[in-house]
């Protein structure tokens, strides 16, 4: 390898990126827009779920039971009836995404030390939402109930102020159990996938279109310097892209970062070459900017999106889909992204994400240089 002739091909590249405002500006405002979407349009959690309380008894307990939903951060309490056809119209019409119902006989059960069961109706058209209403639902009637149980015991002389097992829950990491904390270090991994590929698919590409290739080929530099040439200057793009979405991760959406910053740079540059590479490789298959620039997309945010960990816990796949989610080497990023923000694990405590990471950077760079042959056919 000729330094002289490499630091040419950096030189060149560098000008065709500067001359490009178009690429400059994708640099710059795609991973922003990517961010703020994702950001703000992806969470987990639900919260003001609209709700329509039928209280058919209207009493003082149950409008005490009322208030525990009232002033739950998870539900919105937006419309109260008196009949069964008017809960039903509500979540016909779409006004509420669950109705509680409070029987006739909510006191007198509860003064007897009776069971008491409350109807939830809930609009199963969306699962997600409907599986998470119902579990925050019980969450409410639960501790309710335990309230009453204990006030019960103690009413009665009981010596017991609380069940002899009792569970104390501590999260870890992510204390709050908030879904950014989750998706935003998902979000830079997407965001890196798609921007590194998207950028150096158009490199050989371009050349081809432009009519350059033939004063390419005839001079004396190597595939190999062709590759570090193109992809060096990308290099230190995506690693400002790498940062910038960190940093706005960590400082506007408030996510913690706890581990190193040299272990995230050095996983990101792993990364980095491992998208790099992949659309170098297009761009030398496709030969036009178009057909690269599609490809590139396909070929890396569908996996990144679906088969990385980002919006499926991998460990609920299907076998044989667990088994596909090793050959996408977002997966590997998106482990060590949430370690290093969340948990702050060591640069020891990653090694097969990283080993991974690695194989794929070594593999995918030998095949970008295997595929661009200097001839014109």
């Amino acid at each position: 390898m000729n330094r002289h002739r490499l630091f040419a091909m950096i030189r060149k590249e560098i000008i065709q990126i500067r001359r490009d405002g178009r690429s400059i500006g994708i640099v710059i405002a795609m991973p922003l827009i990517m961010m703020l979407a994702f950001g703000y349009g992806v969470s987990f959690d639900i919260k003001h779920i609209p709700t329509t309380f039928f209280d058919q008894e209207n009493s003082q307990q149950s409008r005490d039971f009322l208030q525990r939903f009232q002033s739950s951060a998870y539900f919105n309490v937006v419309h109260t009836v008196d009949n069964y056809p008017a809960l039903i119209h509500d979540i016909d019409a779409g006004r509420c995404q669950i109705g509680i119902v409070v029987p006739a006989d909510f006191s007198k059960r509860l003064n007897s030390g009776g069971t008491v069961e409350i109807q939830a109706l809930v609009d199963g058209t969306d699962n997600n939402s409907a599986t998470l209403s119902m579990n925050y639902s019980q969450a409410i009637v639960l501790a309710y109930s335990q309230q009453l149980k204990l006030k019960w015991l103690q009413h009665q002389g009981g010596k017991q102020g609380q069940p002899a097992i009792s569970v104390e829950a501590r999260t870890w990491f992510n204390e709050n159990l908030e879904s950014m904390a989750t998706i935003v270090p998902g979000v830079v991994a997407l965001v890196m996938a798609v921007i590194g590929t998207f950028l150096t698919s158009l490199t050989i590409a371009r050349e081809w279109e432009r009519g350059t290739m033939e004063q390419l080929i005839s001079t004396p530099v190597t595939p190999l310097e062709i590759l570090l040439g193109k992809l060096t200057p990308y290099m230190a793009i995506g690693l400002f892209d790498t940062c910038l979405c960190a940093a706005m991760g960590v400082w506007w959406f408030g996510v913690p970062f706890r581990g190193h910053v040299l272990v995230f740079l050095f996983s990101s540059t792993l990364f980095m070459t491992v998208v790099l590479s992949m659309g170098y490789f297009f761009s030398v298959v496709a030969k036009t900017q178009l057909a690269a620039s599609q490809i590139s997309l396909i070929a890396t945010f569908l996996p990144a999106f679906l088969l990385s960990g980002f919006m499926y816990p991998i460990d609920q796949m299907p076998a044989v889909i667990q088994g596909i989610t090793h050959v996408v080497p977002a997966r590997y990023y998106m482990a060590i992204l949430r370690n290093v923000f969340l948990k702050g694990t060591p640069l020891t405590g990653m090694w097969e994400d990283l080993l991974g990471l690695g194989l794929f950077a070594v593999l995918l760079a030998i095949v970008a240089t295997r595929a661009f042959k200097k001839r014109l056919t």
